[in-house]
């Protein structure tokens, strides 16, 4: 039974906003006293304004008191925090910081993603500001005030305009760390899959081929057991060095999950080992020849183990799901290239053996991932071919 949590206090609250972001409201508090204490101080230079009396310091807390909420309520917070600095003016209350206010509030907008309100708040509350000074100030306090020059417009639109502007810098900068971030999660979820899928296509060769191997001898020792016990005996001793090369492999593939990053304790397999699969492949009854045209290059590491993954699945599904009991694998080096051909000369059995129908597919994943590919399919003389071919980007060998 899931324990009820109890309920958050109201301190915590208030602490705490929508999506676990706190309320601003050290630096409200800290705008509300320089707000506070510069409108003091700039009074002193405007004589002919109103006193800053109760009613105004009133008025200047309750412009701060709204950006408290300018992180979860941008947009009614700009136009209140706008309303009441517009009041603070009709009320013929000196000039200076309470236009902050207005600033505060705008760039908290913007930042939030909601220019087109900040922009209207403060075109709002620069036109009010024109009719308050130019025409409606013989009704206003304070008492025989004259009108505003001109001139000071100029200045307050140039103070909206680098509101917006140093605003929408900021937006733009914090979207691009986002998206920065973003990119980087996705580009670590993206190597992860390909991690995982690697480690699948290798789990799935292994087992694949051991297990098939382990599959015909076990059927060949049952078969064999009492007529021949040698040859059974032979059957079993291909079982146990087949399983203990599926477990070695395994081994080596699960490391990589344990320590990632550190060097493997022994070298990927590569072409170097296909007579290793020969030599099992003639254990379970299947011959296989190979043939090897063009001058040998050394094959970078991820290449030459894709060759050799896609020879032992195709060499798998052989004996899987093939009649045949001959196998040619044909291995041409080329100009930038590597050429490989496996066939056999069936006919299919139409037996699943314990296969998971996801050979062709790992074997197709791998050319694609060193930019090559692979066809598969029956010939015409009922056979069935898997041609891979793989760009390579060499070195000669000594």
């Amino acid at each position: 039974m899931e324990e009820e949590r109890a309920p958050r206090p109201a301190w915590g609250r208030w602490q705490r906003g929508d999506g676990g972001r706190g309320l601003p409201w050290r630096s409200t508090v800290l705008i509300a006293v320089i707000v506070m204490v510069g409108t003091g101080f700039a009074a002193r230079n405007q004589p002919g304004r109103e006193t800053l009396d109760v009613l105004g310091r009133a008025l200047l807390l309750l412009g701060a008191a709204p950006l408290l909420f300018r992180h979860r309520r941008p947009v009614p917070v700009v136009f209140c925090v706008a309303a009441v600095t517009l009041g603070y003016l009709a009320a013929g209350y000196p000039y200076g910081p309470v236009f902050g206010l207005v600033g505060v509030a705008s760039f908290a907008a913007v930042v939030h993603g909601h220019r087109t309100a900040a922009a209207w708040a403060l075109g709002l509350l620069w036109a009010g500001h024109l009719l308050l000074s130019h025409w409606l100030y013989r009704w206003l306090p304070p008492a025989g005030d004259g009108p505003a020059p001109w001139g000071q417009e100029l200045p307050a639109a140039a103070f909206a305009v680098a509101v917006l502007a140093a605003s929408e810098t900021v937006r733009v900068r914090r979207e691009q760390r986002a998206q920065l971030r973003a990119d980087r999660a996705a580009a670590e979820r993206r190597r992860a899959d390909e991690e995982r899928l690697r480690i699948a296509r290798e789990l799935h060769d292994v087992l694949a081929h051991s297990i098939s191997v382990i599959n015909v001898q076990a059927g060949a020792g049952l078969a064999l057991l009492d007529s021949d016990p040698e040859q059974a005996r032979t059957a079993l001793k291909t079982i146990k060095a087949a399983s203990k090369e599926a477990l070695g492999e395994v081994r080596q593939v699960l490391d990589t999950l344990r320590a990632p990053g550190d060097a493997p304790r022994a070298p990927a397999p590569g072409l170097d080992r296909l007579p290793e699969l020969v030599e099992q492949a003639a254990a379970t009854g299947l011959a296989v020849t190979v043939a090897t045209t063009g001058p040998r290059t050394g094959l970078p590491p991820g290449a030459d183990l894709a060759a050799f993954r896609i020879v032992q699945e195709a060499l798998t599904n052989v004996v899987r799901h093939s009649g045949s009991r001959t196998a040619a694998v044909r291995i041409a080096y080329g100009s930038g290239r590597l050429e490989l051909t496996v066939d056999d000369e069936g006919p299919a059995t139409g037996t699943e053996a314990g296969g998971s129908g996801n050979g062709l597919a790992g074997m197709r994943e791998r050319a694609a991932a060193l930019g090559g590919g692979i066809e598969a399919g029956a010939r015409p003389d009922g056979g069935f071919r898997v041609h891979a071919s793989l760009p390579l980007r060499t070195e000669e060998t000594s």
